[in-house]
């Protein structure tokens, strides 16, 4: 019984805590706009076959040295 004492503070602290989360999260703007991401993968990719990214330059060498070889 003396742990019941102890332990109803305690959740109700953490149920004040979570609310209040909630309600930031609410006020922040987490919760606008729901629609958009659950539905963005179900849009086809404007360029389904994209390029390979260029390779880098060798940068061991000044550019100056290339372009003498």
């Amino acid at each position: 019984m003396e742990s019941l004492y102890f332990l109803i503070p305690v959740a109700l602290l953490l149920l004040a805590i979570a609310i209040r989360f909630l309600f930031w999260a609410v006020k922040s703007g987490q919760y606008d706009d729901l629609d958009t991401e659950a539905h963005r993968i179900l849009f086809d990719d404007d360029n389904p076959n994209p390029k390979e990214p260029e390779k880098p330059k060798d940068s061991s060498k000044p550019d100056d040295e290339e372009e003498k070889s």
